[in-house]
């Protein structure tokens, strides 16, 4: 019966080693670097990505945070970009601009 059992556990360990090494050499080919270079730049890729989105929204909290401090300080409303756009380019002051 132990032999049995250690023929048993032999076996496992060849078939485990056997399909390690066979991905390990398909990894080796061209085609194998090849896709783990692709991944790799996908992953760098959505890591980006997410950064990125996270700085936004870290920037438009704070730029909450700001006109919500200026409003307060100067009691008045500030324009909205768009709004303060519209006005430059027509020569008027923007609403809550000041006097």
């Amino acid at each position: 019966m132990k032999r049995l059992f250690w023929i048993g556990v032999g076996a496992a360990a060849g078939v485990y080693v056997s399909r390690r090494l066979a991905d390990a050499r398909q990894q080796l080919t061209p085609q194998g670097i090849g896709a783990n270079l692709a991944d790799g730049l996908r992953e760098l890729g959505a890591g980006l990505g997410a950064f990125g989105a996270e700085v936004r929204a870290g920037m438009q909290t704070r730029e909450d945070e700001l006109t919500q401090l200026v409003e307060k300080r100067t009691g008045g409303q500030l324009p909205t970009y768009g709004e303060a756009l519209r006005s430059e380019n027509s020569g008027e002051r923007a609403p809550g601009a000041g006097s």
